[in-house]
Order: C-alpha cells, then structure tokens, then sequence
C-alpha cells in the first residue's frame, strides 16, 4: 500500500453497533432478523447493521433450489401471510440414472428420505433473500448493500472488533483516482460472518484462529444453473427431478437438477464435485452436454434461457465443520459449511444456524459481554434438529467420492435402509486442489461446440447473468506468484484454470516469443470461488472487488 493511501486508511470514520453482519444473504438476514425479534421481546435497544457486497440485497444469492420450509416457519411462523415468496410446492419427485443415450428412473418407494420433498417448496432463493431483507428493515436492522467487507479489524487483544468497507476509487495501478472515498469501519461487539461458501473474510479467520484443527478439510461442488421459459405444454409446477451418471464419469462425484417453479419457469443446474480428478474436466462444458440427454432436452427444446450463474457450495458436511466461534465473532451459514449434500439444500441451515448465532449474540449482549467467544452457539446447534439432521448425512460425500455404483449403494443402504443411524464414520483426506492429477496422467476430453439454441458458449452465458465491475480497479482475482500459472499450472496441469472457471475469467494466451501467458479477465467473475477452492497450488486468491461488482440474478 502507498503511503498516501496508509495514511488514509488511519483517518477512517467508525460506526458502533452491537452486531455487525458481513453478506446479506439467507444466514445473515436470519441472524439479523432474530436478534431484533429477540430486541423487541425484550424491550431494549439494539444495534444491527448488515454488509452485503452486492448492489442490492439478493443480487449474488444463487441456488437451486428446493426450500426445506423448518427454518424460516420457526424464523418467521407467519411468512405465508406476509407474503414470502414460496409459491410453488413439490408435486412430484423424479430420479434417473442417465447414460449417454437412455434413463433409468428409480421408483418413489425406493429414494431415500434425503430425495422426498413432499411439503417443500420450489423457490428463487435470490427472491426469497429479497424479502428477508424487508423483513430485516422493518424490524429496524441496517442494510448497505453495495458495500464488501474487505478487511478483519482487531483489539489489542486479538480479538475481532469488526470489519472495514473497502476503498472506492482505487485504480488499476493501486492509486487513487478522482473518484476515491475511503472505507468505514464498522466496530461492534460481535461479528457474525455470513459470506457463503469460501468466504474471502471467514478463510481469514479459519487462518488465524486455527478453526479447522481437528477437523475434515472442507471440500466444495460448484453449481452451475440456467433460468428458462419452455413451452407451457412441458410444464409441470412443482415437479423436481435430479439425475446422476451421464455426462460424468462414473468416478467423478456430480449430478443435477430441474425445478419446475410457477410461470412456466424451470431451472436448470449442474454440480460437479470440485475433488475431480482430470484437469482437462470442464463442469461448464458437462453441463452444456448434460442439456442434450433426450430426458432433458424434451423439456428445454422450444424454450428461451433468461439467466444463468455458478456458485461454488460446500459438500463437506458435519465433519469439515470448522470451530464456530472466536474471540469477538463466529462463522454462520455456508460460511462455516452447514450446506446438507445428500439433500442438496442448505438455504434452511443458512436460516437456522443465523438463528442460533442470533440468540447467543443477543444474551452475550445483554449480560454485558463482548468482544468473548459465544459458545453458546456451537452448544445449541449440537441439540439442534439440524445437527441430528447431518449426522445422519455425515457420510453422503464420502461414499459417492469414492464412485457412483459403490457410492449409491452404500448411501441407499445408509439411509434407506438404515435411517442414516449407522456406527461408522467416514472422513474426508484430501482439499480439492490436492486431486488433480498432471495432464500428462489424464485423457483430454472433447466437448461439442455450442448450437446457441440449447448449449451455449461462457461469454454469453455472463451477459445474461449481468455481470459487471467498475473496469479501472486493482484485479480482484490476485497471484501469489505470478510465475506460477504458466511455470505450474500450464505445464503441469495444461492450464485447468481456462476451465474450472465457469466464467471465462482465465484465458491463456501466447506471447510474440510462441510462450503462454495467463489472462485475467476480472471483469467477468461471477464470484463463484471456484478458483480460489481449485487452483492446484493455491496460487489465486479471490477478494472483493469494488462494492455492487459481480452479478445481478434476477429471479435465481
């Protein structure tokens, strides 16, 4: 940093709340909700404030998704009355098996409870996030969008003592320009950080207060999703299917998923486990051919795409959970990891555990105490539903890691058969980044050229996903070393950042001298983290770009 703007930095303006919270996604806004209600019981005052670096709240909020209503009824009993968006209840539950040119549907009576949705909802999450949000401010809670938490303060004690927005009107050479404002700190006696999978800030943390001692490495998926229009007559409401197989190898961990919401609506999505193997796998292009499969296509064929977005989501379950707290702060959400793979849902972790964050946070509060660590938080989860609810699940990744035959059976067994209550337990051994194995290991793989009626290529797939960042800024996506990708990544790994990334971000190009050079086009990120997960040596690192950059999802 110049020392103009270190100077700077030490003339930052504060605000005091009781509790700050950092992403205004499902975790947070439950945190920030809760802890007014808990206010207003009460009868005392208290202070909430919530940073969302998006340009309005449910802008980056992406997820398949099926709604697990347990949450927000206990969050909110009356939501149906004041008007949440969950409109469209399950109907019906579908299961194939695909391979490259048939299906194989598995019987209802046959799908574990963790493939039922009977009494769910088939919803946009960024919407239902929109509503939380209304609820929040009218409970009194403060809400800037537009403004990233980009910095951990500290006490002198090393406790947290909040967060920092960051600089706006820094340009690409790191010096300020004539639009330059600085950051605001924001102090408080907790901090709950809420970011989503991988958060930038909550890494941070796990770093420094050595959270994930003792502890599975996390491991991620990402999702990649398109919004369509189809044909009225293919329409069905509320049915939810899901697929395994095909286009994936069957020991590559991933499967799908198409939502039929109201409107004549589906969305479409794809996940492939972020621990694959063969650097030449693109979860991009496997989800374009995935659409091709006769049992897909039927539905999208004659219809238009409206959207489309990614999002890396944790996979680990119950045994990557990291410790929760520290001194000053705890970690929530997705942010932490609570996301249920088997079922494939977490926006009703994300509300739960925002709840029990709350609460610890609001007695912490009004018994006088700050800047401690809430255990009072890690102790009501483990006499939650939700935690009875993943030790269930606790080894669905873990199977399925090790192929889809092996891994479906022994699952089915699990918690078909046996009610999830079984003596064993299995444990995740590696991060991702360690599973790549070199290219000169693995068979490349081909993959068609899009027909812009029903796959389509990345660039064009960021344009619907409204993607945009101030151009004249410091790239987000930073390098430890930038020798690396090209020393390493390209030579090693034939340059898998080029397709992991399902945004077009990272391009290698070749020199005048024939050498290869890596290309960051920042400006297309979609903040999804799958880089920042992926990247074999840990090389790239994501931070927040300038508040309100990224995408905007509607209806997602």
């Amino acid at each position: 940093m110049t020392s103009q703007l270190a100077s700077a930095q030490n003339a930052r303006e504060s605000m005091e709340y009781d509790v700050v919270i950092v992403g205004g996604g499902p975790a947070g806004l439950a945190a920030a909700i809760r802890l007014k209600q808990r206010a207003a019981e009460e009868g005392v005052e208290l202070g909430v404030c919530v940073l969302e670096k998006g340009s309005e709240i449910g802008a980056h909020v992406l997820s398949g998704a099926v709604m697990d209503p347990r949450a927000i009824t206990e969050l909110i009993p009356d939501w149906k009355e004041k008007g949440a968006p969950l409109d469209v209840e399950v109907t019906e539950d579908r299961f194939l098996f695909l391979s490259d040119t048939g299906s194989k549907s598995v019987p209802n009576w046959a799908l574990p409870d963790n493939f039922r949705n009977h009494g769910n909802y088939v919803i946009s999450l960024a919407n239902v996030t929109r509503w939380l949000g209304q609820q929040a401010e009218a409970l009194g809670v403060e809400i800037f969008p537009g403004f990233p938490a980009a910095e951990i303060l500290y006490n002198n004690d090393g406790s947290v003592k909040g967060v920092a927005t960051g600089n706006l009107g820094i340009g690409k050479d790191g010096q300020p320009t004539d639009n330059f404002q600085l950051g605001m700190e924001l102090h408080a006696k907790y901090t709950l950080f809420c970011e989503g999978a991988r958060g930038h800030l909550g890494r941070q943390l796990n770093d420094k207060f050595r959270l994930r001692e003792g502890v599975d490495p996390q491991v991620y998926g990402i999702g990649i999703k398109e919004l369509w229009e189809i044909d009225p007559a293919k329409h069905k409401p509320g049915l939810v299917m899901h697929t395994a197989g095909w286009p994936l190898q069957a020991d590559t961990y991933g499967g799908s998923f198409l939502y039929h919401m109201d409107n004549n609506q589906v969305v479409v999505g794809f996940v492939v486990g972020l621990g694959y193997t063969n650097p030449y796998l693109s979860p991009f292009e496997e989800f374009q051919r995935y659409k091709t499969h006769p049992a897909i296509r039927h539905f999208l064929e004659g219809g238009k795409r409206v959207s489309y977005g990614a999002r890396a989501i944790t996979a680990g379950g119950l045994m990557s959970l990291p410790k929760l707290v520290f001194p000053g702060g705890a970690l929530v959400g997705d942010d932490a990891g609570f996301l249920n793979a088997s079922r494939i849902k977490g926006s009703h972790a994300a509300i739960k555990t925002g709840m029990l964050a709350a609460n610890a946070a609001f007695d912490a509060v009004q018994a006088g105490r700050h800047h401690d660590e809430l255990a009072a938080y890690p102790e009501s989860f483990k006499t939650s539903w939700l935690h009875t609810e993943l030790y269930k699940a606790r080894n669905f990744k873990q199977w399925m890691s090790k192929g889809l035959y092996l891994g479906t059976l022994m699952v089915g067994i699990e918690q078909k058969v046996l009610g999830g209550n079984v003596p064993w337990t299995l444990h995740h051994q590696h991060w991702d980044h360690e599973m790549l194995k070199p290219a000169s290991q693995c068979k490349p793989i081909t993959y068609p050229k899009p027909d812009g009626k029903l796959t389509f290529d990345r660039l064009s797939s960021v344009f619907i996903s409204n993607t945009n960042h101030e151009e004249n800024q410091p790239a987000h996506l930073t390098l430890k070393d930038p020798t690396v990708p090209v020393n390493v990544n390209w030579q090693t790994y034939a340059g898998p950042e080029s397709r992991y990334c399902p945004a077009a971000v990272y391009e290698f190009v070749k020199n005048d001298d024939g050498s290869e050079r890596l290309l960051i086009n920042a400006q297309n990120c979609v903040h999804c983290k799958t880089c920042d997960i992926k990247d074999p040596t840990q090389n790239i690192v994501w931070v927040t770009p300038e508040g309100g950059g990224g995408p905007n999802y509607p209806n997602m």
